[in-house]
């Protein structure tokens, strides 16, 4: 747990980010919960491990998050804001029936996009990110 704390710190501070308790108590909410969470989610993990904090904390600590790219923001079919703590390159499956987001890594996939925008010049744009969400059903 000491090690996870560490790694959180280390974490913040390389978005050249204070790490607060509150902004590690955010971060481990995210990256603990692992579904995606909703502000209400993480609000509710948060306040069950720290009830000192305030909602008003969480909110504004989620918004410095994604404005600085420690996280990003997931709208759903629902238009339901939901939060993903992993930045690394992945996809997302979707299932709207449930309201599920499972993450999707697939290398192959994200070289075979790479090179067809690189290949392919947008005149006047420039590609920070690419997201891509699958939508289906999980079989439960």
């Amino acid at each position: 747990m000491k090690q996870e704390k560490t790694h959180i710190n280390k974490l913040i501070s390389s978005y050249k980010l204070r790490a607060t308790p509150q902004r590690i108590a955010v971060l481990e909410a995210l990256r603990n919960l692992r579904t995606h969470p909703t502000a209400d989610d993480i609000i509710n993990y948060v306040k069950n491990e720290h009830p000192e904090y305030s909602v008003g904390t969480v909110y504004n600590t989620l918004e410095t998050f994604t404005e600085k790219g420690l996280i990003k923001k997931i709208k759903t079919e629902k238009d339901v804001m939901r939060y993903d703590g992993f930045t690394d390159k992945h996809y997302h499956l979707y299932s709207k029936r449930s309201e599920k987001i499972e993450d999707y890594y697939d290398q192959e996939l994200t070289r075979m996009i790479e090179r067809y925008f690189k290949s392919k010049k947008i005149d006047g744009f420039k590609i920070e990110d690419i997201q891509i969400q699958i939508n289906g059903e999980f079989n439960e």
